[in-house]
């Protein structure tokens, strides 16, 4: 069974910096595509970045972009999302979620919820204005 356990989420002022983090076990890390997604209260979950198994590929919600990153570095068994000018409605609680993509090309990544397999328990990222 693969687990997932994110960190780096914290309260920061708008204009900030924070790089969560997603550390997987129980499982081959390399094998899987990795996405992150958030949920602020009230809404619903929505896709924020995801990276293919290879790191070749990835995408990123129009809402972060020029202004997130997201890396892995497979050695580590680890995930990143490098979140700079953070804004007030970033605020929400971050989750990490890993694809088994064995039998996809080492460009494949998903962006959608239910494309995935495993998911992490959250980290709350909380902007201050």
């Amino acid at each position: 069974q693969v687990q997932l356990v994110e960190s780096g989420g914290g309260l920061v002022q708008a204009g900030g910096s924070l790089r969560l983090s997603c550390a997987t076990s129980g499982g081959t890390f390399s094998w899987y595509a990795m996405g992150w997604f958030r949920q602020a209260p009230g809404k619903e979950r929505e896709f924020v970045a995801s990276i293919s198994r290879s790191g070749v590929s990835r995408d990123l919600a129009d809402s972060v972009k020029g202004r997130f990153t997201i890396s892995r570095d497979n050695a580590k068994d680890t995930v990143y999302l490098q979140m700079n000018s953070l804004l007030p409605e970033d605020t929400a609680v971050y989750y990490c979620a890993a694809r088994d993509a064995t039998y996809k090309s080492g460009g494949y990544y998903a962006t959608t919820g239910p494309e995935y397999d495993y998911w992490g328990q959250g980290t709350q990222v909380t902007v201050s204005s």
